[in-house]
């Protein structure tokens, strides 16, 4: 199901502290933050550490802000993406984001999924990408056969932009809970974390039992193209070989 747990995991501060230690204990080479700018203090401990750190941002005004507070790598997430995302589309996102952080280096993300949309990405002035839902099909992934089939199935236009889940803006699989919870009748998502909390039990049920009609997963619209169950070396070497196609035959008609 789209959450298992009872806990807020890292939306507050008491939760959200404990998890950086964790992370930080860990020999791991970048630490990544979103809703929100990381704390200045997680920061300069992740620096002493020799840990890069990247924020997730929609908006330009925040990835300035997240920059002045010392991030290392803004990944500038369109409103295509999966989970929790803004209301600005990767296409027109990404471009500004560059010319406003640089030379910052910026990754794209949401709705990119394959070399070619890798192209496009580097073409807007990203220097990489950041994927996410494209390895929500993966073999090496645990979402279960109900969602799993879910995920195969469905089209760009199957997903909506809910805080059905969170309590925030977040895209995810079309449901019949989300679709409750948008009903005019409905009493209305709480605020984050109360919604989650609020669902937790809920979330535990769908988890084990699957309900076909109720149950979900944060996923972009790329799940459009997510078609075929593949391993991620698969993934991987598909994405970049099409980039590499992509990429000398745009140079040869430059030619």
């Amino acid at each position: 199901g789209p959450a298992l747990s009872s806990g807020v995991l890292g939306w507050t501060s008491a939760t959200g502290a404990p998890q950086i230690e964790i992370a930080l204990g860990h020999d791991i080479a970048l630490l990544a933050s979103a809703l929100g700018p990381p704390p200045k203090a997680a920061i300069d401990q992740a620096h002493a550490q020799g840990v890069q750190v990247a924020a997730l941002i929609g908006r330009v005004e925040q990835a300035v802000r997240d920059v002045q507070q010392g991030v290392d790598l803004i990944i500038a997430q369109g409103y295509e993406a999966g989970g929790h995302t803004g209301e600005v589309a990767t296409m027109v996102l990404v471009p500004d984001v560059v010319d406003a952080v640089a030379p910052v280096p910026v990754l794209a993300a949401g709705g990119i999924g394959s070399g070619r949309q890798m192209a496009a990405a580097m073409a807007l002035g990203a220097q990489g990408v950041w994927t996410g839902s494209i390895w929500l099909t993966v073999i090496e992934n645990e979402a279960g056969p109900v969602v799993t089939e879910k995920l195969l199935a469905a089209t760009s236009t199957d997903t909506v932009r809910s805080r059905a889940l969170t309590g925030k803006p977040a895209r995810q699989l079309r449901t019949g809970w989300t679709d409750a919870w948008e009903a005019p009748d409905s009493p209305g998502p709480l605020p984050m974390p109360l919604q989650f909390l609020l669902n937790s039990y809920a979330n535990r049920k769908m988890g084990r039992h699957a309900p076909r009609e109720l149950v979900g997963m944060p996923v972009g619209q790329i799940v459009s193209r997510m078609n075929s169950v593949r391993t991620s070396k698969q993934v991987v070497f598909e994405m970049v070989e099409e980039y590499i196609d992509v990429t000398q035959r745009l140079a040869a008609d430059l030619d």
